[in-house]
């Protein structure tokens, strides 16, 4: 408010000046013209983190959840028809602050660059949800409503570890789906979400073509190949190699949780997520105090980034709900015959944007996806995110599509 009051304040000022300057015995002309009132910047968006319960949920694999949980944010509102709805869908390691902020002054959300009041998803035209996925990787984080390994188990009073049911994809879509009707969304004008939330993206498309208007698949694929799921393996493989896994079994008071497991499997991911670009401001240098040279247990400056980069990241995460997740992504589109079967239910528009250099899914799974769409006669935009972030191009640099968006919620 203080800042408004002084901008209304200097334009007032602005507006009296020009009579001042008339009155001057010198020519109006010569006196320096006030400089132009700035428009006021947009208010932050605020959001509120809000939970949603189920009781009973089925999972696809036929096991019941009897008491289901996720968080969940909006902003905007729904209209009457239920019909300006966006839904966007977070990645492997995310949650559902894709937008706005929590607190005056605290960080925003990870897509706030294009969601928000007159951005390219405008929270003035639609209403806006984004949503914790079943077993979240962040399942430690107070910020964080989740249901998964780690939570509960009614019937035995103690965490589910390995006894949780697997889940897919199409599960996190079914249980966004039920958010939805709770909401009064009967159709959605966009789904959009990054890496793993591409992945529901295109589940969404293809389960519920009668409700995606619009789909934004960013830095994703249409299909979980064989090279991609030896990779999700390699993701999960130091955490089953850590002796503090125990199979799973680690929640019993006094047992450590495997977090030097966790720790390398996030590591990899950290590192696969970037471009070799990202990594030439640290070259070769070797960390502060360090001699690789000399001693086998010295690091590399690289090498100690991504170990300090992980350390916290690992505390507020679980290492069973990451192999859940691993396991989510290789089942990918898994109740269809073949990729090509299961795009061939989608009626959405399109606009597919890969990274051209990501080495988590590579620029040719998204190009591949475009042309398998156009070849069955849908309407297909793509768009090549540029830049040295790699993968994460599509999470923290998304803005430099931010025209192509608008234009594309005009469509």
């Amino acid at each position: 408010m203080t800042t408004r009051r002084s901008l209304l304040a200097a334009s007032a000022l602005a507006a009296l000046l020009p009579h001042a300057v008339r009155a001057q015995p010198r020519p109006a002309q010569s006196q320096p013209r006030p400089a132009p009132a700035q428009p006021a910047p947009a208010p932050e968006l605020l959001v509120e983190k809000q939970i949603f319960e189920y009781r009973g949920y089925r999972t696809r694999g036929g096991a019941t959840l009897p008491n289901l949980r996720i968080g969940y944010q909006t902003a905007g509102k729904l209209n009457a028809a239920g019909d300006n709805a966006v839904l966007i869908t977070h990645f492997f390691s995310g949650n559902s602050h894709a937008f706005g902020r929590y607190a005056p002054g605290e960080a925003p959300g990870y897509w706030d660059s294009i969601i928000g009041p007159g951005k390219p998803i405008d929270t003035n035209r639609y209403f806006v949800i984004s949503s914790d996925t079943l077993v979240n990787l962040n399942a430690r984080d107070a910020r964080v409503t989740t249901t998964g390994p780690a939570s509960v188990n009614p019937s035995t009073g103690r965490p589910y570890g390995m006894e949780f049911p697997v889940v897919s994809i199409r599960d996190f879509v079914e249980v966004q789906k039920l958010l939805l009707e709770s909401l009064g969304v009967r159709k959605l004008a966009l789904v959009a979400g990054g890496s793993m939330g591409a992945l529901q993206v295109v589940e969404w498309a293809c389960a519920y073509p009668g409700w995606v208007e619009r789909a934004m698949p960013v830095i994703g694929t249409g299909e979980i190949d064989g090279w991609l799921l030896g990779w999700l393996d390699i993701w999960e493989a130091p955490i089953r190699l850590d002796p503090n896994w125990r199979n799973g079994d680690y929640y019993t008071q006094g047992r450590q949780p495997p977090l030097q497991g966790l720790a390398e499997a996030l590591r990899i991911v950290s590192l696969q997520s970037r471009d070799r670009g990202w990594a030439r401001e640290f070259g070769r240098r070797v960390g502060e105090g360090q001699d690789p040279s000399r001693r086998i247990q010295d690091r590399f400056a690289v090498e100690q980034w991504l170990d300090d980069a992980v350390v916290a990241r690992a505390r507020a995460a679980d290492a069973n709900s990451f192999l859940y997740l691993t396991r989510a992504n290789q089942l990918f589109l898994n109740e269809y015959e073949s990729r090509d079967a299961a795009l061939a239910r989608a009626r959405a528009k399109w606009l597919i944007m890969p990274s051209v250099t990501d080495r988590v899914f590579p620029v040719e799974y998204g190009h591949e996806l475009a042309t398998a769409l156009k070849g069955m006669g849908q309407p297909v935009q793509m768009v090549d995110l540029k830049g040295p972030l790699g993968h994460l191009e599509g999470v923290e640099n998304v803005a430099q599509a931010a025209g192509v968006i608008r234009t594309f919620m005009a469509r």
